[in-house]
């Protein structure tokens, strides 16, 4: 086979056409800091000669050659720091070949079929997207070193100079998609191959690569003027460069349509659904998990239950579960059990900036254990604050009870925006700790896709009403908590979920009116006047 594809199948001009167009700008770029040196070389040669004797000229020669030193020196730098800059890697889970035979059997049984080269390795992404990622620079094989103790080789065939990119493939794809779906939709991420192995386009790529590396590098101590230079010319070739990745894109999909194209069509109905059930999942689910310091550890599997879920619900999706008959992607994994588990930790320090790594206060937790261990005691934490919020606020020294009637009384006779304020600021002292600890653990320990929103004191404080009330349910009236995979947190009484008590706490909090939550309790057998077990 060839191993390079065809580039110019489409699209005019093609994507060779603008790869040449961004390495003009790095050849006029390298001019413009030749230029003085090219003069100065002039003038030295005349002057030798005896073509310029004479004043001004050696006080001219001389300012000349002194310029073209400093333009030179400070080109080189330039040109060291965007060399040696380390291009950004998405975190991910490697998955070697012995980890997924399979897998890399269908992936080479694709790109053979494309005739293209088959990408040099896979890995994992906690997101429902696949691409190729380049991991050949020399900082990424140092990194990769580094951290496998400096052993030669270490960097694995994917870092290895002209080494095909690595194929990123999204974790919940597999878990939802069938094989031959998968199969449908990696044909033309995994086409891209052939454009990507063309010198021009790989060389145009790496030198976006490396300004873009080069503006980051700009923050640095002592290197803060290398970024100007760095983001005038990533102006100069941005229209290039994206038009050089459309071309690549339409050329990787014109070279994909004799692969299971028709099928693709279908499963890319699946991607869209996959998206919208693993955004709810991570939102309504994992998020308050991370918050309590844990980490469902089967977040793709659990995708799997949240769009059936919504499979159930949502006509549009009507159909699709149909398909969980087919043989699932993951069977293509040797221990989809263990690869889940690195995926899940992955996503919560992507999504939540947590621990790369379990320990006492980061721990793993079971679907089954999930109402136990999050859903109840995220309520009996938010109940305790609440109501030291509420002691704060009183100006008794008497111990109060830690009851619904006491919020209920206060709420329907004080201002709501205190309490709520309270609230807000106990939160953001609660979250200083934590927020040293990540600072501790590096910029990386941050997080890159940060999925909570802001919420305001009234939001803040009728979510710890709810909590209460739930609490209070648990305690006196029957109830349990629950999961539910879209909604995540739910209060089941006598098996049932009950889903309409947002709306009274609403009234109480916004209107001050406790009439609608008092006929909810007295409806579900709460006692409002019993104190609620908090932690």
């Amino acid at each position: 086979m060839s191993g390079t594809g065809s580039i110019a199948e489409v699209g005019t001009p093609s994507a060779r056409s603008r790869a040449l167009a961004v390495l003009r700008v790095r050849s006029r770029a390298l001019a413009v800091g030749l230029l003085p040196a090219a003069l100065a070389v002039v003038l030295v040669s005349a002057r030798t000669t005896g073509r310029l004797a004479g004043d001004p000229w050696p006080a001219v020669t001389l300012a000349v050659c002194a310029v073209a030193a400093f333009v030179l020196l400070v080109g080189g730098i330039f040109a060291a720091v965007v060399l040696r800059a380390s291009p950004a890697m998405t975190p991910t889970v490697p998955l070697s070949e012995s980890d997924a035979p399979d897998l890399y059997r269908l992936v080479r049984d694709l790109a053979d079929r494309m005739d293209v080269p088959a990408p040099s390795a896979i890995a994992l992404t906690p997101d429902c997207d696949s691409w190729l990622e380049d991991r050949t620079h020399a900082a990424h094989r140092r990194a990769r070193a580094l951290i496998s103790g400096g052993a030669a080789g270490s960097g694995g065939p994917e870092s290895e100079p002209g080494a095909a990119p690595v194929l990123v493939i999204g974790s919940p794809f597999l878990w939802w998609m069938r094989v031959a779906e998968l199969r449908a939709v990696l044909a033309p991420v995994i086409a891209g191959t052939g454009p990507s192995a063309h010198p021009d386009i790989a060389d145009a790529r790496g030198f976006v690569r490396g300004l873009d590396a080069a503006v980051d590098v700009g923050g640095r101590r002592f290197l803060g003027w290398i970024a100007a230079p760095a983001r005038l010319l990533l102006r100069l070739c941005r229209v290039d460069a994206a038009e050089m990745e459309r071309g690549v894109a339409a050329a990787a999909s014109d070279r994909a349509q004799g692969v299971d194209y028709a099928l693709r069509i279908v499963a890319q109905e699946q991607v869209g659904l996959a998206y919208a059930g693993w955004d709810r999942l991570l939102t309504r689910v994992a998020l308050p998990a991370w918050r309590m310091g844990r980490w469902p550890a089967h977040l793709d599997a659990g995708v799997v239950s949240a769009l059936t879920e919504l499979s159930r619900r949502d006509r549009l999706a009507d159909g699709f579960t149909s398909r969980l008959g087919e043989r699932p992607a993951c069977d293509l994994l040797d221990r989809p059990g263990a690869v889940d588990e690195a995926a899940s930790l992955l996503a919560a320090r992507l999504f939540h900036g947590g621990p790369a790594h379990a320990g006492p206060d980061w721990s793993p937790v079971d679907w089954a254990a999930y109402p136990e261990e999050v859903v109840d005691r995220k309520w009996r934490t938010e109940a305790a604050r609440l109501l030291a919020a509420l002691d704060a606020l009183s100006a008794s020294t008497v111990p109060t009870a830690s009851t619904v009637e006491r919020v209920l009384t206060y709420l329907a006779d004080a201002d709501a925006d205190a309490l709520a304020g309270r609230l807000s600021g106990d939160l953001a002292r609660e979250a200083v700790p934590a927020l040293a600890a990540a600072a501790g653990r590096g910029a990386d320990a941050l997080p890159l896709f940060p999925l909570e929103a802001p919420r305001s004191g009234r939001d803040l404080l009728a979510d710890h009403v709810v909590a209460l009330v739930c609490c209070a349910a648990v305690d006196s009236a029957g109830g349990e908590p629950g999961l539910d995979w879209l909604d995540g947190p739910v209060l089941l009484v006598a098996g049932v979920r009950r889903a309409d008590l947002a709306g009274p706490v609403l009234s109480l909090v916004e209107d001050r009116d406790p009439g609608p939550l008092r006929d909810w309790l007295a409806e579900v057998g709460v006692r409002p006047e019993k104190p609620v077990r908090l932690v």
